[in-house]
């Protein structure tokens, strides 16, 4: 019992650590694909119509000093839409329209199948949100009243960006009846601070907001500190929980062996010796612990990642995760060791030969 309650805590922490050192791979992952280092939106608005820029808006960001280009992106979002192929499932779709070349910005470069043209009702999906909702090259996509093809799978790697679908940024607006665009992609020179050209553009326009990737990096970093927290408070409970458990197995074990342990001592078993016999039973209890539970953590991880279906993402292996894992269960052997191994030890050997 001890052993399956301290394996528990630690294919928790195991489980957690890998999914987490996944997420971070994920996020990195995002930006390091080439894409656009600044987002610029509207600051004066929070949604609807008035929250668009207008297109005029693209021209000019290219003009300011350390920018090297800049493509508008359209979002439309439908809610209870449906796919034509059985078997979709219905929910709200977020649509993303940009100029077919320019879809290096959002840091896609490589498709399965084609892109679409500027002038038809064709999408391009990611590999995440086309095996959710079973779909392939071929098949068709409703969206605000319309029939799209569907000519092209992409894969990036990240989480995020694989769980979305791009068209045309002029079909788009036509079906969206507007000519302006959602937010503005900026892409930066070699060797600039993005910081500051993030800031150049706010303070020439001050009705726009920007966000760089260094910023939308560290927004999503503090998402995975607040996991990492959450590990490392399971990794306290482990310690506790598991130290009680085996505290309370060892006084167990020391009281149906005080005979035996007076013998010991009676035929010159030093107290020193007697101690390092239990606290090592201990250590054996603990590390077995750590074993099953770190396998089944593993175990754990992997058959949640395949049954969600998460597409794009997978565990990271680091040596962290498992150093943590093996550490705590070597605290929870010291720890609940000690106090049962100094009992054991301090027995006096005529009380106990005489004890039944």
């Amino acid at each position: 019992m001890s052993i399956i309650g301290i394996a528990i805590g630690i294919a928790t922490i195991v489980a957690l650590g890998l999914i987490t050192a996944g997420m971070e791979d994920s996020v990195q992952s995002t930006f390091n694909e080439g894409g656009a280092e600044i987002t610029v939106t509207n600051a004066t608005n929070l949604g609807g119509a008035s929250a668009l820029l207008n297109s005029s808006l693209i021209g000019d960001l290219k003009n300011v000093t350390n920018v090297s280009d800049a493509v508008g992106q359209l979002s439309a979002r439908e809610s209870n839409q449906s796919f034509m192929r059985s078997g979709g499932s219905n929910f709200a779709t977020t649509v993303y329209g940009i100029n077919a070349s320019k879809l290096n910005l959002v840091g896609i470069s490589k498709v399965n199948g084609s892109i679409y043209n500027e002038d038809s009702f064709e999408v391009i999906m990611g590999s995440r949100y086309a095996d959710l909702n079973n779909l392939s090259v071929g098949d068709n996509l409703s969206f605000l009243g319309h029939d799209f093809k569907i000519v092209g799978i992409y894969e990036t790697g990240s989480m995020m960006m694989d769980n979305g679908v791009y068209t045309s940024l002029t079909k788009l607006q036509n079906i969206s009846d507007t000519d302006k665009v959602s937010s503005i992609l900026v892409k930066t020179s070699e060797g600039v601070n993005d910081t500051i050209v993030s800031q150049n553009i706010k303070d020439k326009y001050g009705n726009l907001s920007t966000l760089t990737s260094e910023e939308r990096s560290s927004m999503l970093n503090e998402v995975i500190s607040i996991l990492d927290a959450a590990s490392l408070a399971i990794s306290g409970l482990a310690i506790i929980v598991g130290a009680i458990g085996v505290v309370n197995t060892m006084v167990m074990t020391v009281y149906e062996r005080t005979k035996e342990i007076g013998v010991l001592k009676s035929i010159g078993w030093k107290s020193r010796k007697i101690l390092k016999m239990i606290l090592g039973e201990t250590l054996v209890i603990t590390t077995l612990s750590g074993i099953i539970g770190s396998a089944f953590g593993i175990l754990v991880a992997e058959v949640g990642v395949k049954l969600i279906g998460t597409k794009g993402f997978s565990l990271v292996y680091t040596p962290r995760t498992f150093i943590l894992a093996f550490g705590i269960t070597f605290i929870v052997g010291i720890i609940g060791g000690l106090y049962p191994a100094y009992k054991a030890s301090k027995l006096a050997p005529t009380e106990a030969l005489r004890y039944e």
